[in-house]
């Protein structure tokens, strides 16, 4: 068991630009295929016991039921032979030409198969994230208009984001179905919007509700009923909203929120929004979402680029590390944290939307393998940190074992528990289910 986890990750990105065209595979553009041997290694190095990485679902999942596991089955193998926990990101901003994309109404019952034939096929992996930062993928694909769809509507947002977060629940009770004892850490984008002036102020409240709605379903936490209008507005229907009101996914979850210099913006009166750069910060975004949601967190995502000095990435670090312990001290269960990715990514500063090829040196390590200053901070952090965070743990602790303990009685023991206390989990609401209540938004 761990009471802390230091992970970093795999940069897997995969939508489609250019009119559904053009796949981005920041697999391929930061090297991974190539170099994935050595950077396990790295991992090792680092100090880390987690990563969170997963197949190019594009390459993997060929149709419904059937799959192409070659690389899979050697990258898990040799995460299970150095004993590291992989976080098992299945989806991760886009899906296989022939699913189409996030308007497919069959997308979540086709994922449902693959999430649970994955957990079949690798029945040693407890952890997982389903699906990547569902609300940035609909808001990118639909609203916005980048990827994917790539469409800009209110009812092309609400039906991206439905069929992600059902995707999500549906995937997560099919690995349960293997595997009960597992744990999924969402990575979601924790967003807020400052109002610029008073005339803005209707447009940004209306965002700060709306940039819970993808754990609000996920999680079963009813909306504002003006929320719930919107949305029925915008194509939810009832018996939709329902199925997700109807699910018991909490007692599963650590909720994991990302956060990045950009995850704030300033709403002008006239419905735009800009970067507003660093205001609040993690502890303060974080601590509005736990006060929501009252589940474990885990910062799951931040990074900043190494700049001209080179050492902004590290003062990034320091700042971020220093708002986990704040909140930590406040009595928020804060379980882990993340400097994503390992190695530097690729086109992220026009957001994926263009294979122009420029390299953001934003990883622990750059593409030549080479350490990065923030990789040698965050192994010094690692090393200065673990120890001190274990014997300030008073209770919690994950129910994580590493792959070779897998066979071990008391991981047997408790996934036999699990199994028990696993119960069928309602497709349909019950009558009325699809009614909001009257809470704050």
């Amino acid at each position: 068991m761990f009471t802390f986890v230091f992970a970093t990750g795999i940069e897997n990105s995969a939508p489609t630009i250019g009119e559904g065209r053009e796949r981005v595979d920041e697999l391929e553009k930061c090297g991974f295929y190539k170099h994935w041997r050595t950077d396990f290694d790295i991992v090792e190095d680092l100090g880390l016991r987690f990563l969170r990485y997963g197949p190019p679902l594009h390459r993997t999942w060929l149709g419904e039921g059937r799959y192409d596991w070659e690389f899979a089955d050697l990258t898990f193998a040799r995460l299970r032979e150095k004993n590291i926990v992989p976080i098992a990101d299945l989806c991760h901003f886009g899906v296989p030409d022939w699913v189409g994309d996030f308007q497919n109404p069959d997308f979540p019952r086709l994922f449902e198969r693959y999430a649970g034939d994955f957990a079949r096929r690798y029945n040693w992996v407890q952890l997982y994230t389903p699906v990547n930062e569902m609300f940035v993928c609909a808001t990118f694909s639909a609203r916005w208009g980048w990827w994917n769809e790539r469409l800009s509507s209110e009812r092309a947002f609400v039906t991206a984001l439905k069929h992600l977060v059902k995707a999500n629940v549906l995937a997560m009770n099919a690995i349960l179905d293997v595997r009960p004892d597992a744990l999924f850490i969402q990575s979601e984008s924790s967003e807020y919007f400052h109002a610029d002036s008073p005339d803005a102020i209707p447009r940004a409240e209306r965002y700060n509700a709306e940039r819970f709605l993808s754990l609000d379903l996920n999680y079963g936490h009813q909306v504002h009923a003006d929320t719930y209008a919107w949305l029925a507005g915008n194509g939810m229907a009832a018996d939709e909203y329902g199925f997700f009101m109807s699910q018991n996914m909490r007692r599963h979850c650590v909720m994991g929120t990302d956060y990045y210099v950009t995850n704030e913006h300033r709403v002008w009166a006239d419905g735009r929004t800009t970067t507003a750069g660093e205001v609040f910060g993690y502890d303060e975004i974080t601590r509005q979402y736990h006060e929501r949601y009252r589940l474990p967190v885990m910062h799951t995502e931040t990074n900043h680029a190494e700049g001209p000095s080179g050492d902004e990435a590290v003062f990034w670090l320091w700042k971020e590390w220093a708002n986990v312990l704040r909140i930590r001290n406040t009595g928020i269960p804060v379980v882990g944290f993340t400097w994503y990715s390992l190695t530097d990514q690729v086109d992220w500063d026009v957001a994926l939307r263009e294979n122009n090829g420029q390299v953001n040196a934003l990883g622990l390590y750059d593409l030549d393998r080479n350490p990065r200053a923030v990789g040698r901070a965050y192994k010094q952090l690692i090393v200065n940190w673990r120890h001190v965070l274990a014997s300030q743990s008073a209770c919690l602790v994950l129910p994580v074992f590493q792959p070779s303990d897998q066979d071990e009685r008391v991981v047997r023991a408790q996934r036999e528990q699990a199994r028990q206390l696993r119960t069928p989990q309602p497709t349909a609401p019950h009558d009325g289910a699809g009614e909001p209540q009257a809470t704050a938004p």
